[in-house]
C-alpha cells in the first residue's frame, strides 16, 4: 500500500468518526422523544404564549433602574443605597446569554473617572456583582456626560 493511499485512507476514517461522533450528540434544534406527535404550529403555539406571557410582567416591574434600585434597597449596604439614587438609567440588564453580556449604567456624576462618582460607581457595580451573573459580563458606569467612570465584570 502506498503512502497516497494511506493517507486517503486515514482521511476517509477521520471524516466517518466526525460525523460519527456530531450524529450522536443531542441536538436541541432536533427532534426528541418527547417532542413527536406535536406538530409545529402547537410548539409556536406555545412559544408565543411564553412570550406574550413574560412582556406584561416586565412592564409591571418597571424599568430594570427601577428593578435594580429596588434590589439595592432591599439588599444593599447604606452606602450602596445611597450610591444607586444617583442612577439614571440601566440598560442590557435584561439580556443574558453568557457569552458576552454588557450592561450599562448611567448616573448623574460629572467629572468622569477621577471625578466625584468614582468611589460611589464602584459601590454600584458591586451591587450589580450581587443583582445578576454572568459568566463573561462587563458593567459599565457613566458619568451625566456619557463619559466612563469605572467598568468591572459581573
Amino acid at each position: 500500500m502506498g503512502i497516497k493511499a494511506k493517507v486517503a485512507l486515514g482521511v476517509v476514517a477521520g471524516i466517518v468518526v466526525i460525523s460519527a461522533c456530531s450524529a450522536a450528540t443531542d441536538d436541541k434544534g432536533s427532534n426528541s422523544s418527547s417532542d413527536k406527535g406535536t406538530s409545529v404550529s402547537d410548539t409556536a403555539g406555545k412559544k408565543a404564549d411564553k412570550k406574550t406571557s413574560k412582556q406584561p410582567e416586565k412592564k409591571a416591574a418597571g424599568s430594570q433602574a427601577d428593578q435594580f434600585k429596588a434590589f439595592v434597597n432591599k439588599n444593599g449596604s447604606a452606602k450602596e443605597k445611597a450610591a444607586v439614587t444617583h442612577i439614571t438609567k440601566v440598560q442590557g440588564a435584561d439580556k443574558q446569554n453568557d457569552i458576552m453580556d454588557t450592561a450599562d449604567i448611567y448616573t448623574d456624576f460629572t467629572g468622569g473617572l477621577m471625578g466625584e462618582g468614582a468611589a460611589p460607581s464602584e459601590l454600584i457595580t458591586s451591587a450589580f456583582k450581587d443583582w445578576k451573573h454572568s459568566k463573561n459580563g462587563l458593567v459599565t458606569v457613566y458619568d451625566a456626560t456619557g463619559e466612563t467612570i469605572t467598568n468591572s465584570e459581573f
